[in-house]
């Protein structure tokens, strides 16, 4: 087993006037993976012949899409959270919704924020919206990296326990809680598995499609981003420990869908329709013909 490194969720912290200002790993995570999209957006947008023939939109119109975005992300993530996964508790506690900075945020509502963010920009300034979508999917991996490492940093969304020589023993009492293991527990780095197959790998996957002149199909890039993540999440969650507020003494997988030994979990069902979708924008491009040069005038 391997010791968590001894690693602070803060980088720094100021001391003014009485108030504490913290800059946590998270939130720099999310700085890092905003600011390098946006400048790979920038770069895509200048770049004409990787479309076929023109970009989707202006690289000056990029820094406006940044702020619809972010918005996206903060709004759809949060609500993401609630309705997904507390829904009770918001309900009965509507106040709470809007204290993001208390925790508690979806990647799959973030992305269903970025899907309408998204589309609302495109239809606002006359986008083609698919061709825009293809862009951000080659982006996405970006952040999902950044975000991940940083799960991995607050010791947080950690794995189930496992006997294997790369189990981390994550800090905390929640986390050293394994019934039937004495000792220090050790559970899977499902952070860093994620990290590596939604972040690296995906990315790797998206560079080549944009390399081999994928862009020239409206969709597929979108298509593979979906299908890829949606796959490499289903995967990880059999790995991952499920949110707690799943997991009962009858159900200690914390499945929503099947049985307590063989079914989905939240995270699992929520990637499924992604899957699903991205193959059909996958076929939808395939059978398309490709975008073709603008002729010469």
């Amino acid at each position: 087993m391997i010791p968590f490194p001894n690693i602070s969720p803060e980088i720094f912290t100021l001391e003014l006037g009485g108030l504490s200002l913290s800059l946590r790993w998270y939130a720099l995570a999310y700085l890092a993976g905003l600011i390098i999209g946006w400048r790979v957006l920038v770069r895509m947008m200048k770049a004409p012949s990787i479309w076929g023939d023109r970009a989707p939109m202006k690289p000056e119109s990029v820094d406006d899409l940044l702020t619809w975005v972010i918005l996206g992300v903060i709004v759809g993530g949060r609500l993401g959270f609630v309705f997904f996964y507390e829904p009770a508790f918001y309900l009965s506690n509507p106040a709470e919704i809007i204290k993001v900075w208390n925790g508690g945020m979806s990647f799959h509502g973030g992305f269903a924020g970025v899907i309408v963010a998204t589309w609302l920009f495109c239809r606002a300034r006359g986008i083609p919206p698919l061709r825009l979508a293809d862009a951000m999917a080659v982006v996405a991996p970006i952040g999902l990296f950044f975000g991940r490492i940083a799960n991995f940093i607050n010791a947080e969304l950690w794995g189930r326990p496992t006997d294997a020589p790369w189990g981390v023993v994550f800090p905390g009492e929640a986390a050293q809680n394994c019934p039937g293991i004495e000792g220090a527990c050790a559970r899977h780095p499902s952070q860093l598995y994620e990290a590596g197959l939604e972040g690296l790998l995906l990315g790797l996957i998206l560079l080549l499609v944009v390399r081999s002149g994928g862009l020239r199909r409206p969709g597929l890039a979108f298509g593979i981003f979906l299908a890829g993540y949606g796959l490499a999440r289903m995967f990880v969650e059999l790995f991952r420990v499920a949110d707690a507020q799943f997991i009962t003494p009858d159900n200690p997988l914390g499945h929503v869908l099947g049985g307590p030994v063989v079914g989905l979990t939240m995270g699992q069902l929520l990637s499924l329709p992604m899957v699903l979708l991205g193959l059909f924008f996958i076929a939808r491009a395939m059978r398309r013909p490709v975008v073709q040069p603008l002729a010469p005038v």
